[in-house]
């Protein structure tokens, strides 16, 4: 199991609560903030709702 490097890339604003919630549920606070997470089928889903906000990269 890899490891995935999240970044946010564009502020929560103006965006749905749905987003926001999927956002803070990943850790991330403010734009810049970065986390690893493991590569999971959940996590990869949370990531797929706001991909249009996020800077995903893989780790090994």
């Amino acid at each position: 199991m890899g490891k995935l490097k999240i970044k946010l890339i564009k502020s929560t604003i103006r965006k749905k609560p749905k987003h926001k919630k999927t956002v803070k549920a990943l850790g991330l606070r403010h734009i810049g903030a970065v986390v690893e997470k493991n590569d999971c089928a959940e996590i990869r889903g949370m990531i797929r709702t706001v991909s249009f906000m996020l800077d995903v990269e893989e780790i090994k």
